[in-house]
């Protein structure tokens, strides 16, 4: 089964990530996507933090096929595992 949206969760300045969700059927998976990944896609340098929602909402579809793409592959992290897309996913 493809994955579909879930939710945006927030932007944590902290880690430099943006977390939402992704839904495998009923099951809501944890992801997050690096900001630099973010500016890798967006051609942009260095976005201001108040702009990581909207970029992420313009972005959305590109990150969210990324993101099915590892979990078409299994390539899950963490406990409990999630998706995390980096700058080299972009780049692949």
């Amino acid at each position: 089964m493809a994955l579909t949206s879930g939710k945006f969760r927030s932007y944590d300045c902290d880690r430099s990530v943006v977390l939402f969700s992704m839904m495998d059927e009923a099951t809501e998976i944890d992801c997050a996507v690096s900001t630099t990944a973010m500016d890798a896609l967006d051609g942009a340098a260095r976005t201001p933090a108040n702009q990581r929602e909207p970029q992420f909402m313009r972005l959305r579809a590109s990150i969210e096929a990324l993101a099915a793409q590892k979990f078409s592959k299994s390539e899950l992290e963490g406990h409990p595992a999630g998706i995390i897309l980096r700058s080299i996913d972009v780049r692949k």
